[in-house]
């Protein structure tokens, strides 16, 4: 089992290198793909790789299927620059490594490090991703904001996690749910949807419920009631945002 290790960039000097890092031992090649960095991010890259390829940015599913193409062993490892490999994650991967899988992919649990902690609830945990698969039975469709792996085959899981350090404060939390609620709207009004009065109160209030209580939240502490709060606010600005396009 031979795997390529594919990374798409975007000034990431900050967290590139210790997402380079945990892959360098189990990967047999490390591509990325750069969407013209302004900052250190392609000097640390050729750290580890000459396989990179600068791209102008498209959208998220069509700048990693392009990355995907690149690769010449037949599993990807789909990693973002804010994103680990966990220790024992590494450790299944090469027994895998060892032979050739009969699936097509492979979910992986992932953990997310916020506000000096791990969230193990709050509808944050266990996040399964499909980030380990055969190239040639994998393709990322999507046109926003959410890419999602479509997989041709069976699909098995590993128990090890992918950590994810998302965000490094709570402004950074806030003005990454301005980014994406613009796109999270503008796909929203490009499938005619209308913004309604229960979009803007009902649905954030039973997602406030749901995250903080349902999903146990509140065993979270103070980053799992910020997590509630924010994830019902990220709901309410977006349909705001797209009653404010029409």
């Amino acid at each position: 089992m031979e795997i390529s290790a594919v990374f798409i960039t975007y000034n990431e000097e900050r967290r590139l290198e210790p997402a380079l890092k945990s892959v360098a031992n189990i990967a047999s090649e490390i591509i990325i793909v750069d969407s013209l960095s302004t900052d250190e991010t392609l000097k640390i890259a050729r750290k580890y790789t000459n396989k990179i390829f600068e791209r102008k940015w498209t959208n998220f599913a069509d700048q990693k299927n392009f990355a995907n193409c690149q690769a010449s062993c037949p599993w990807i490892l789909s990693l973002d620059a804010d994103e680990r490999i966990s220790p024992e994650l590494r450790q299944e991967i090469a027994e895998l490594k060892k032979g050739e899988p009969l699936c097509s992919a492979f979910s992986i649990p992932r953990k997310v490090f916020y506000l000096g902690k791990w969230i193990r609830h709050s509808g944050w945990y266990p996040d399964r991703k499909l980030r380990l698969f055969r190239r040639d039975r994998a393709r990322w469709e999507g046109d926003y904001v959410h890419e999602d792996l479509v997989v041709r085959g069976r699909v098995e899981k590993l128990k090890g996690s992918i950590h994810h350090f998302t965000y490094r404060s709570i402004a950074d939390h806030l003005a990454r749910i301005n980014k994406f609620s613009d796109l999270g709207a503008q796909k929203l009004y490009a499938q005619k949807k209308q913004c309604r009065f229960y979009h803007l109160v009902f649905l954030p209030f039973s997602r406030f419920i749901k995250t903080f209580f349902l999903k146990l939240g509140f065993l979270d502490g103070f980053a799992g009631l910020v997590i509630s709060v924010l994830t019902s606010y990220a709901i309410f600005i977006r349909y705001a945002k797209l009653r404010e396009i029409w």
